[in-house]
């Protein structure tokens, strides 16, 4: 049994070296695929090089609440079928997510689970989804096109009032200003249905080869779907949830084994984690913890080192 760790990157090289290192030591048969977005920084190859299965490829830019993320995950996917890289499973993580367990025990775990896989979902229109139903028809029943350059201040305190205006006096078009500024106007056609439900969840997932492949083939046999998708807000939270939830082909856990805290954060970011969630984080339920920042708190890191590669 194999496991993939499929780390999307884009800053912080020592930061993502030193994750790397941790997952080579505490797991000798897995592989490791860095997605390193290099708009920002350079991922320099040499410090990897002394890890054997560890491979760097160059993803395109990234730009958070668009399609790009997902696009950049099915990309690596493509790279690994295409050189027939043997995996069982396949977790995608970032470079400031870290292990919250030893992974031989995690992979002991994925090798005997009756489940295909562990991500997180909700109905976005039903009383359990994570936002209101509001945020999500706004995210996923209209079409947008985004200004690519942000906004400066000036212009936001300008848009800040529109947007609420143009919002609640009417139903057909959206100003979003979450990831610089976007207009949308409400799908024509929208893909959702009673048979074929919007769902959303977190990116971070952990999947069986045999989802990866139905997840892969998909995007390629419904470019109607990833057309749509690519014209809405934050993607990246729904389109694998809704591809593979309404599949009904496999037995999926609605748990993504990743533990993420957002009560003190605002914009959609989680709060960076320190020494004093190490109890909270480490319980046997989950996997991975997200998200850590050397510079604020690296005592955080030790702390896990201890557990994970002990």
């Amino acid at each position: 049994m194999k496991v993939c760790y499929l780390i999307q990157t884009h800053a912080n090289p020592q930061q993502i070296l030193r994750l790397v290192s941790t997952i080579r030591q505490s797991s000798d048969r897995a592989f490791i695929l860095i997605d390193h977005d290099p708009t920002n920084c350079q991922l320099p190859v040499e410090p990897f090089q002394k890890f054997k299965d560890v491979t760097i490829i160059n993803a395109n830019k990234c730009v958070r609440g668009d399609f790009t993320l997902v696009q950049n995950y099915l990309d690596a996917v493509e790279w690994l079928l295409d050189r027939n890289i043997q995996f069982d499973w396949l977790t995608n993580l970032s470079g400031q997510d870290y292990p919250t367990q030893p992974l031989e025990r995690i992979e002991q775990f994925l090798a005997t689970t009756e489940y295909d896989g562990f991500l997180e979902w909700f109905d976005v229109l039903s009383p359990l989804s994570h936002w209101t139903l509001a945020e999500g028809q706004e995210r996923y029943f209209y079409q947008y096109w985004r200004w690519e350059h942000s906004p400066s201040k000036w212009q936001m305190c300008l848009l800040v009032p529109l947007k609420k205006i143009v919002n609640r006096l009417q139903p057909y078009a959206r100003i979003n200003l979450a990831y610089g500024f976007a207009i949308g106007r409400r799908a024509p056609i929208i893909p959702f249905s009673q048979n074929f439900i919007c769902y959303g969840g977190s990116h971070f997932k952990t999947l069986s080869r045999q989802c990866v492949e139905y997840l892969y083939r998909y995007t390629k046999e419904h470019p109607d779907l990833v057309e749509y998708y690519a014209k809405t807000l934050n993607s990246d939270e729904s389109y694998m949830q809704t591809v593979l939830v309404n599949s009904r082909q496999f037995n999926l856990c609605n748990a993504n084994k990743m533990y993420v805290d957002f009560s003190q954060t605002r914009y959609g970011r989680p709060k960076v984690l320190t020494v004093a969630d190490y109890a909270s984080l480490t319980t046997p339920e989950y996997h991975f913890a997200r998200k850590f920042d050397l510079a604020t708190d690296s005592a955080i890191l030790d702390r896990l080192d201890s557990l994970v590669l002990r």
